[in-house]
Parts: C-alpha cells; sequence; structure tokens
C-alpha cells in the first residue's frame, strides 16, 4: 500500500473528466483502510472514497486524499430452503456480482444488470432499474465510522431508503465507509417483469417460461440498445433522478401529454421520466462544444472530448432552467459533484 502525491483521477471516473488529487491511495482490506485513516501525516487531509467512479463529477482538483477501496471478496454466509445470504465486499464491480448471482442458478438481480460502479455505492444511492432496487435484496450493510474506526453493522431497516436516497446520503454522510453489503438471494426464479420495456421484450421475441438469464440478456441489450458505454464516451449514466409529483399535477400534465407514463410512489405522489421531460423540451442529442445530451437517451449526459467538470455542470443547470420553465418541475442530481 502506497499513498501517492498528484495523481490523475481521469482513469478513475468514468466521466472522464481531468482533475487532480494530492494524495491518492488503493486499499484491498479493512486494516489497510484503517491504517490509512490513522496515519498522522494525512489525519488534517479532506478525505473522498471512490469504487468505480461511475457517478462522480469532478468539477477541480481534490485537494485531500482519495482512497480508492478495492476489497473483492464474495462468501455465502448461510443458506436455508428458499435464500442463500451473500456478503460481498465494496469493492466488487457491481456488474460482476450480479453475473455470479445468475451463475448460481440464484434470483433477484437480475433487473439491474450493466449497472455501471461498485457494491459499496449500490446501498448509498439505493441503484435501481427496470422495476428493482437494491433495498430490496439488501439484508445489511457493514461499515467503518471515520471517527472513531469502529466497525458497525446497519440492518435494513435502519438504512433509511428510499428512491435514489438513504441515510447514508443524510444523516451519515461523510461519518462512514462501507466495506461490505449483505444481500439476499432467491433460490427460486422470481422474476420481475413491472417495467414495460421488459414486457415488450419478450412479447416481441416470443419468449415465455422466461428464466433470470434471459431477464438479464434482455435488460443488457436494452440497456446497451439506447444508453452509452462509459469505457467507450465519458458518461455517469442517469444525470438526474426522475422527479416524483403530486397526482393532481400528473394528471394536469396527463390531459396535455397523452404519451405521459406514471408509476406510482404513494396514493398522491406519481413518479415521472426526467427523460420524457427533457426530451419534450427539445433537448434530446442537443450538444454545446465538448457536452451533450445522448441521442438516445435525453437522461445521460455525456462528454464527446475533453469538457472540464464545470463545462458539464453548466451544461446541466442550462438542462434545468428549461425543465423547469417550461413544466415547473425541477430536476435533482444524481450524480455526485465533487
Amino acid at each position: 500500500m502506497q499513498i501517492k502525491k498528484n495523481i490523475s483521477l481521469k482513469p478513475y471516473n468514468t466521466f472522464n473528466v481531468e482533475a487532480t488529487a494530492k494524495y491518492f491511495v488503493v486499499v484491498n482490506t479493512i486494516p489497510e483502510l484503517k491504517e490509512v485513516l490513522v496515519n498522522k501525516d494525512y489525519l488534517s487531509e479532506n478525505k473522498l472514497i471512490i469504487g468505480g467512479g461511475s457517478n462522480i463529477l469532478f468539477t477541480q482538483d481534490y485537494s485531500g486524499l482519495v482512497i480508492k477501496l478495492n476489497n473483492s471478496n464474495i462468501e455465502i454466509l448461510s443458506e436455508t430452503k428458499d435464500n442463500v445470504f451473500v456478503k460481498v465486499e465494496a469493492g466488487i464491480e457491481w456488474d460482476y456480482f450480479v453475473k455470479y448471482t445468475i451463475d448460481k442458478g440464484l434470483s433477484g438481480f437480475e433487473n439491474l444488470s450493466l449497472i455501471p460502479g461498485n457494491v459499496g455505492a449500490a446501498p448509498i444511492q439505493n441503484i435501481g432499474a427496470y422495476g428493482v432496487e437494491v433495498k430490496d435484496l439488501i439484508e445489511s450493510v457493514n461499515l467503518v465510522l471515520v471517527d472513531d474506526l469502529s466497525e458497525k453493522t446497519l440492518q435494513k431497516s435502519e438504512c433509511n431508503f428510499g428512491y435514489r436516497n438513504s441515510i447514508f446520503k443524510n444523516e451519515l454522510k461523510d461519518k462512514f465507509i462501507i466495506t461490505s453489503v449483505v444481500f439476499k438471494l432467491s433460490k427460486k426464479q422470481s422474476i420481475n417483469l413491472d417495467y414495460q420495456p421488459l414486457k415488450n421484450y419478450f412479447q416481441s421475441n416470443n419468449i415465455s417460461n422466461i428464466t433470470s438469464q434471459e431477464v438479464r440478456d434482455a435488460v443488457i441489450s436494452i440497456r446497451e440498445s439506447k444508453l452509452p458505454n462509459p469505457k467507450e464516451i465519458g458518461n455517469a449514466g442517469s444525470f438526474f433522478k426522475n422527479p416524483i409529483i403530486s397526482a393532481e399535477k400528473y394528471e394536469h400534465l396527463k390531459s396535455n401529454y397523452n404519451d405521459l407514463i406514471g408509476y406510482p410512489e404513494s396514493d398522491s405522489k406519481i413518479k415521472i421520466s426526467a427523460g420524457w421531460l427533457i426530451e419534450k423540451c427539445g433537448l434530446k442529442g442537443k450538444r454545446d462544444g465538448n457536452v451533450g445530451i445522448h441521442e438516445k437517451q435525453a437522461l445521460v449526459i455525456v462528454n464527446f472530448g475533453d469538457a472540464r467538470g464545470k463545462e458539464i455542470v453548466e451544461f446541466s443547470k442550462a438542462v434545468q432552467k428549461k425543465v423547469y420553465e417550461k413544466f415547473n418541475i425541477e430536476l435533482i442530481n444524481e450524480v455526485n459533484i465533487i
């Protein structure tokens, strides 16, 4: 383990923007992590934990210590007749783990295939796709508290999960480092086709008796058909959260736009597509220099070349302004801007 100085962060963020870390270190174990945190030479430095770098936008150099958590073990803790409980360390690539579950004949994660990033970030953001959120599969979250280096386990009920939200973004913000997550997986094929594009996929391909592997294949096919690969063009996936509006406002919008689709969040709240709002503003495919909105998915802002983080932020603010002016709806960033 070596702490390095003045390291480029371009390889460590999927937006592919240039920024420099004053200090940078890769840690592979919890003891190494604690060793770094108590190192007297860096106690006064700000610290940033990164994994896959898929939800970060650097707008400036980081004047502190960037810690890349790289622990990568998967351990089956226990089994019942119907379920398997698996402890997955934070540094493992998310889709590697999803493939692992499918290969083991386990079910639950297939809808979350091909989401970029590492396992440690999943509970923070409560990642979700195609009708499934990771909170549905989490049993507990293990973490290290920064102030005293104690290790703590939070049960699912203590994590205050919400739409793209959790205790880790609020009460525990900057106070913790997730080291592993325990997931509950099903031994039975438990297929979720609530998301309409998935239903359409299987109907159009005349596929019945659907398996978890087939759902994974479908999700990958759909995602690859409309989402840019971060390895080919800089992006962080969905830049904005899908807004949740009142049922009354939804009905008003629906009366003017027949193609608007809503997903009930409660009796009085409806979630709608941020991408739909952006597209209705005529912004899909719009480009301004090195920054633009992807031509196939309006929810994705891309770095076409050497865009700086501040350029991307300014572009995103212009998108927010257009949407607010047209719909009186505020788009909230999903990407963590640093």
